[in-house]
């Protein structure tokens, strides 16, 4: 049975639960995916499904031919199984894949903040605001030291590249799913944009 769904981040918005308080929840527009591929441990060594998820506007004849009796997809994603016993080329998958109160991992690429300074990247304090420190109360200060060990260690924490990077946020609740307009509704916030590509996979862990 295949675990997950590709999808995309639409934003977040405020539902009211059943005892009435409010619940801050993020719209996931999830499917319909197609399965374009599927893979056996006897032919390629471990077993998975592929699944397309948009429409592509330009694709290669290598990916049309790929794809060819399935449809032309904006994305391509696997999902490890364990068994692809009645999972064949062509079948759909969407949001009722999921039900409300499940819980669910989500992953996707954390909005980027380009090249960032200590004080944003690491939470560094900075200096003092006085004597003299015009310009440098943000600054990290020194990073040496002395004779010993005359170097700086590797993974000093530093200024440099910041988010943009893959995220997977776990144990995230469903609050509703609706599987007439694909999509799911998750307490709590999910990495990325909007209209963010997302994977969204059936939790291991429990509650």
């Amino acid at each position: 049975m295949i675990n997950g769904i590709i999808g995309k981040k639409l934003g977040m918005t405020q539902v009211y639960s059943a005892s009435g308080k409010v619940e801050p929840v993020t719209v996931l527009e999830v499917g319909p995916c197609t399965v374009t591929q599927v893979k056996t441990l006897e032919n390629d060594g471990y077993v998975a499904a592929q699944l397309g998820f948009g429409t592509a506007k330009r694709l290669a004849k290598a990916e049309k031919g790929h794809t060819k009796d399935t449809g032309e997809f904006r994305h391509l994603r696997e999902f490890r199984l364990e068994d692809v016993s009645g999972v064949e080329v062509g079948n759909k998958v969407d949001a009722s894949l999921f039900s409300d109160g499940e819980l669910i991992d989500v992953t996707g690429i954390s909005k980027g903040h380009g090249f960032a300074g200590g004080v944003k990247r690491h939470g560094f304090h900075g200096g003092p605001k006085t004597h003299g420190q015009s310009d440098r109360h943000r600054a990290p200060g020194s990073i040496g030291s002395t004779t010993t060990p005359g170097r700086v260690y590797k993974g000093t924490r530093m200024a440099g590249h910041m988010g943009h990077d893959q995220v997977t946020v776990r144990c995230l609740k469903v609050v509703k799913a609706d599987t007439e307009k694909n999509l799911l509704l998750v307490r709590g916030a999910v990495p990325g944009g909007k209209n963010g590509l997302i994977i969204v996979k059936k939790s291991k862990k429990s509650s």
